[in-house]
């Protein structure tokens, strides 16, 4: 796993999922590595009552009854539909389930403007077509396509990114369960092997994109991934993903509580701002999501061990802060602008600690984008 930039799930706790599926003695609905209790485990984390001899990490934080449900659904015989807010950690919740169960969470399919049908059922190789004709060795297999022959899970994400024609064609693979090849004399259906279904995300605020037909809709199971709005919770995630990315980047050095409260309470007041505000001109432009909490203490943290003294300031962190949110000019300056002077600076005078360097940090990445 060193030589890549960033493993699949199924690597990357490969030993974690070993060590579950010889444990494991639960009943597994089709062809699935893990029974649903052990996939729950894997994705939440072992919790003492659950008696096991080893630690498992817990993975996404979230509601137990989303990850339960989720399980539920990839049982049934219908699809799994993740909506919510851009990072929300719908992707990789997908990842996690797809590697618990099928042990291969890298047949997706991202959903875009430019997604054609073939990306979701099948292309040919030009040259071995030329050469030898159409069959089923000339023929190259999408990843849903791969998916329904090893009765395993293929993920789809931005479904409303997909155009209407896309789709309609995923319509007829989960309603059917088969692939039609029209060009072949034999062998022209590919059929889905039990255990077969597809997981696909949806960002809520993309649902005037290209919105999803009644007839798709009653293919999924929509699961809704809310925003994190627990602060200990939204701590234990940014938490996890920095002790990621510290590990991946072989870096010594420590997040003060201090400043992990700092960001937390940033965005949190941000967050607020945005509710409150009359026009989306007054919003920033950003989803302010945990996603790009993350993004913005990656961005500090590198910034300090590559540029600074390898220690992280707060000055550093505003620096940061401003900088990954600081989307249009001028009007996300002016909103990070009113919020320094009309919070931060009361703050820093009230409480002290990081926010008077926080402040000064903040005020001169305005003063430098301006």
């Amino acid at each position: 796993m060193s030589d890549l930039l960033r493993a699949p799930a199924e690597l990357k706790y490969a030993e974690e999922l070993d060590w579950l599926e010889s444990i494991d003695d639960s009943p597994k609905p089709f062809a699935w590595r893990l029974s649903p209790k052990m996939v729950r485990l894997f994705v939440l984390g072992a919790e003492r009552a659950d008696g096991l001899d080893r630690e498992i990490s817990q993975k996404w934080f979230g509601d137990r009854s989303i990850v339960e449900r989720a399980i539920v659904t990839l049982a049934s015989d219908r699809g799994l539909l993740l909506i919510g807010d851009p990072g929300t950690g719908k992707s990789w919740l997908a990842e996690l389930l797809a590697a618990a169960i099928s042990r291969n969470s890298t047949l997706v399919v991202q959903g875009t403007a430019g997604t054609t049908e073939d990306h979701i059922k099948y292309s040919w190789n030009v040259s071995m077509v030329i050469a030898k004709g159409q069959s089923r060795e000339s023929m190259i297999p999408s990843p849903i396509m791969t998916a329904m022959e090893g009765g395993s899970i293929g993920r789809f994400e931005e479904l409303t990114r997909s155009t209407s024609d896309v789709q309609d064609a995923l319509i007829s693979i989960l309603s059917e369960k088969y692939i039609s090849v029209p060009e072949l004399d034999s062998d022209g259906i590919v059929f889905a092997k039990p255990g077969f279904s597809v997981i696909a995300t949806a960002n809520s605020r993309d649902r005037g994109v290209n919105d999803l037909s009644s007839a798709l809709k009653r293919r999924f199971n929509f699961v809704r991934i809310p925003v994190v709005t627990n602060k200990k919770s939204e701590a234990e995630i940014v938490r996890f993903r920095t002790e990621e990315l510290l590990k991946r980047h072989q870096i010594e050095l420590e997040v003060p509580p201090t400043l992990l409260d700092v960001l937390l309470r940033s965005f949190g007041d941000l967050r607020a701002a945005a509710a409150s505000a009359g026009s989306d001109d007054e919003k920033l432009e950003s989803a302010l999501s945990t996603a790009e909490q993350i993004g913005v203490l990656e961005d500090a943290v590198l910034h300090s061990n590559f540029f600074g003294d390898r220690a992280l300031s707060a000055r550093t962190l505003a620096s940061s802060l401003v900088g990954s949110l600081a989307r249009r000019e001028p009007e996300d300056l002016a909103i990070l602008n009113k919020y320094l002077h009309g919070v931060v600076e009361p703050r820093s005078k009230d409480e002290g600690g990081d926010w008077p360097e926080f402040l000064d940090g903040g005020r001169d990445a305005i003063a430098t984008l301006s």
